[in-house]
């Protein structure tokens, strides 16, 4: 069964400007695919742009930095980068972090609200945005990077999995209800990648080339295809059942 071609699509990441979404951005470019890329810093933006230039990547880029929790923000996002590149394919949401580590009993209405409102609440606005314009030209690919932590419990990550969770729970509700209009809508559940994200190195983990490259693969696969689910582990790790 042949996979889509690259250049056919345009593919709106989130998170784009580091780890896995900035080597994801990176991949797709170089297989020639036309991006729309946010991020919250202007600075990391310009330095992914500059990359992608020196690559001389084929595609088209669109780009903004912006505060991904502002739910208005995002749909000017989408509305722009339609306006720019004319449609969107697929919708990656990327964008997400850990800022609250420590036990549930001390966990504050703070921590869990940030944890919700970047990890759940703004990927969830940025499908809001993207599904009125994939239904209306009959199909899309919504892609959502979730964590291995939805399904085995680890202490001291009461909030990200909370949070990770709680999206886990809307996205598997909207892939029932976006299949009507022809929207295919995947969870990715990543194990231990080596990125930034983390608070030292572990090379042990998963490379973010190597994860990005499987997520593409997924993007790629043919539009009869209903990627469900994938679930990416280094070999190092054993937290599941």
């Amino acid at each position: 069964m042949p996979n889509r071609k690259p250049s056919d699509l345009v593919i709106l990441i989130t998170g784009a400007t580091s780890g896995l979404g900035k080597a994801l951005a990176e991949a797709a470019g170089r297989a020639g695919a036309n991006l729309a890329l946010c991020g919250r810093s202007r600075d990391k933006l310009d330095a992914l742009l500059r990359e992608l230039d020196a690559m001389a990547i084929p595609g088209k880029v669109y780009a903004e930095a912006f505060d991904a929790t502002e739910a208005s923000q995002v749909g000017a996002f989408v509305e722009r980068t339609l306006a720019a590149l004319g449609r969107i394919d697929v919708l990656v949401n990327c964008a997400g972090a850990n800022t609250a580590r420590g036990p549930v009993a001390g966990l504050t209405v703070g921590d869990l609200e940030a944890m919700m409102a970047l990890n759940c609440l703004s990927p969830l606005a940025f499908i809001q945005a993207c599904h009125p314009p994939m239904a209306s030209r009959g199909g899309g690919l919504v892609v959502n990077i979730l964590s291995t932590v939805c399904r085995f419990s680890n202490e001291g990550l009461g909030a990200y999995t909370a949070s990770k969770t709680a999206f886990e729970g809307l996205v598997g509700v909207y892939r029932k209800e976006a299949r009507k209009a022809g929207i295919r809508v995947s969870a990715v559940y990543p194990g231990g990648i080596d990125t930034p994200f983390r608070a030292q190195a572990r090379p042990e983990y998963l490379r973010p080339e190597v994860a990005a490259e499987a997520i593409l693969s997924l993007i790629l696969l043919d539009p009869s295809l209903a990627p469900d689910e994938l679930v990416i582990r280094p070999l190092v790790e054993t937290n599941y059942a």
